[in-house]
């Protein structure tokens, strides 16, 4: 499965929850508040000012690896 900005946060922890450190990564250290678990990857990105694709690509090689 490839991670896209579009998918929900919530979504991909519950696929893998030690994906949650990329998360910690980027400052978002609310990953068990459920707004945060509702947003996009992009949404969370922009609320934090970080860069989307970065980090959609740290997941993805984090999901292949698996």
């Amino acid at each position: 499965m490839k991670i896209t900005k579009d998918m929900i946060i919530g979504d991909i922890l519950d696929m893998d929850e030690t994906a949650g450190k990329y998360f910690f990564e980027i400052g978002m250290h609310c990953l068990g508040c459920p707004v945060s678990r509702g947003e996009t990857v992009e949404q969370a990105c922009m609320a934090h000012g970080t860069d989307c694709d970065a980090l959609i690509s740290a997941l993805n090689r984090h999901f292949e690896e698996k």
